[in-house]
């Protein structure tokens, strides 16, 4: 359920925030108070194209902010396949347009506008006039016959779309069997010969890293042998080396070992691990100078290595390890080029098995279908009448595709024949933008059951109606707002009449400039606000007790819905 929108320097908002309520909200002002305004401020939020003059005049950014309440426990699983982590069940969508970019954010946590948009659709659906429109086009009719039986048709579809995938991959393997023999002829010749340059390379683990090692060595092994060497010299040298200067000390100690002094004999102890320690050093200094070493063959052979395994390297990957794995890919590869029409003969029978459960799934489907248009049609035939279609014919039709889709091997179309005698046609022949909104009204009532999407948004739900139709509109308005949160905006007294909150829509003139504000009324000034609608420029007190009179009407009906 949508509980709060908040618009900050949006348009001609300069801040407004409206906190909505469980059933019928309905939205009414004069005409150009800005009601498509808060409706184009739901569609942004909701991750609709942007751009910088809808930004309020002389400020820096705009704000447009939606706040959701989510207990649905299919809505809440899918958020966490998303990532998404609510905090009291709260849901927060939010748009900062700035003049350069948009910043998009769920919960506080930046998102792209792809994901909001897939977030957006599972807690709320705005109906306008485009999305009257979308009813003409037949693939939209096959997604509602599918939204109607949802619980049957679900994990079979599911079903179909994997075993679709399956034989797309099937025929992408085939297709490259295709290739003609003097290609694949190339080809195996070109996979052999890079196979046998890694394999006779022989190479060995962390091979490189041990050559490179042994390479620098080389190259500054003067340098190496110079430093180690005087290093060596000072410890053990013939003149003034550590060593001496050490044997002389001793001397001068053993000298007065007599004494018992145990302070002496201390030092003497210290002095003869530091002895051990120096002649360790100077065992390591003459093993590192010896393995410095090297004649002008090793040299040359450790430099030809290093060459080779770079070769390799640039050839088949960074690493010794990506060299392996891609000898390993071209390998397996290879071996399905030589053992080609084995393997096209067992995808073969692969593609055989799966064709052969893809239509029995395919089948199904359609037979459930058939059932659920059959029950769907006269659901709707009831709703239309509802909404004052007097003699109302609504027929689902199949037409096969001839072969099997992702979803099945039929598309539909609605038919339809709004008055007497006259025979079934195709939707889009014959509605009017007045039958487009009661049809899709009609849709909305019939598929409320089955919709988890709390929040639902009507704007222009009252094209074309008035009089009783529009009574009837009303009505339906109220049966689904028993199961969703229904928002709508309305020009109509009947409907506005129904609101269980109404707010009024208001352009203020301020000093140098012009706001829209949002206000939610009282009985009272729901009242005063459908004696506008009712009256016109002169209200007089008959319209005051007319208006009254339809909050009372509306009452009554409400509570019978």
């Amino acid at each position: 359920m949508l509980l709060n929108l908040h618009v900050k320097n949006f348009v001609l908002i300069e801040e407004a925030e409206v906190d909505f309520s469980e059933g019928l909200n309905i939205l009414t002002g004069e005409t150009g108070a800005g009601k498509s305004i808060i409706i184009g401020s739901v569609l942004i939020a909701l991750g609709g194209k942007v751009s910088a003059d809808m930004i309020r005049k002389d400020c820096e950014s705009a704000l447009v902010e939606l706040t959701f309440s989510v207990r649905d426990e299919q809505v809440r699983e899918q958020l966490e396949e998303m990532g998404i982590e609510l905090e009291d069940d709260l849901l927060i969508l939010s748009r900062k347009i700035m003049k350069t970019r948009t910043l998009n954010r769920v919960n506080g946590e930046n998102v792209t506008v792809s994901i909001l948009k897939k977030i957006a659709g599972l807690v709320l659906d705005v109906h306008g006039q485009h999305e009257h429109q979308s009813l003409l086009h037949k693939r939209k009719h096959l997604e509602i016959v599918d939204a109607y039986a949802e619980d049957e048709l679900s994990e079979i579809k599911k079903c179909l779309s994997e075993e679709y995938h399956q034989l797309s991959v099937i025929d992408a393997q085939l297709s490259d069997g295709t290739m003609s023999e003097e290609e694949k002829k190339r080809k195996i010749d070109f996979l052999q010969y890079e196979i046998t340059e890694i394999a006779d390379a022989k190479i060995t683990e962390r091979e490189d890293e041990i050559l490179e090692e042994r390479y620098r060595k080389m190259c500054n092994s003067q340098n190496l042998t110079e430093s180690v060497g005087a290093f060596r010299e000072c410890l053990a040298g013939e003149q003034y080396s550590a060593t001496s200067m050490l044997e002389q000390a001793a001397r001068s100690l053993y000298s007065v070992q007599s004494y018992q002094d145990e302070m002496i004999q201390n030092m003497t102890s210290e002095l003869a691990t530091i002895e051990d320690l120096l002649s360790g050093l100077v065992h390591e200094a003459d093993a590192y100078i010896e393995g410095l070493q090297y004649d002008g063959e090793e040299f040359h052979e450790t430099e030809e290595r290093l060459n080779l395994l770079n070769r390799l390297k640039s050839k088949y990957g960074n690493s010794l390890m990506e060299i392996a794995e891609y000898k390993e890919k071209a390998q397996a590869e290879l071996d399905g080029l030589l053992n080609r029409e084995q393997m096209c003969a067992q995808l073969e029978v692969k593609r055989a098995e799966l064709l052969e459960r893809m239509k029995q799934h395919a089948d199904a489907i359609t037979i459930l279908r058939q059932k659920s248009a059959k029950e769907l049609e006269k659901s709707i035939v009831e709703a239309l009448c509802d909404l004052n279609f007097l003699d109302v014919k609504f027929q689902v039709e199949f037409h096969e595709l001839g072969h099997i889709a992702s979803n099945g091997q039929e598309e539909s179309e609605f038919m339809i024949s709004t008055n007497p005698g006259e025979p079934l046609r195709p939707l889009d022949k014959i509605a009017s933008g007045g039958e487009l909104s009661r049809i899709m009204l009609a849709l909305k009532s019939v598929l409320a059951a089955k919709d988890s999407i709390g929040t639902l948004i009507f704007d222009e739900i009252d094209t074309g109606v008035s009089g009783r139709t529009a009574q009837k509109v009303s009505e339906k308005l109220v049966l689904i707002a028993k199961q969703h949160q229904v928002i709508c905006i309305t020009h109509l007294p009947q409907i506005a009449a129904m609101a269980q909150n109404h707010f009024r829509i208001e352009k203020q003139a301020l000093k140098d400039s012009v706001t829209t504000s949002i206000t939610l009324l009282s009985e009272e000034e729901s009242v005063e606000e459908l004696a506008r609608i009712l009256g016109g420029a002169e209200l007089t007190e008959a319209v005051y007790e007319n208006a009254r009179e339809m909050k009372r009407m509306a009452k009554q009906i409400s509570e019978k819905c």
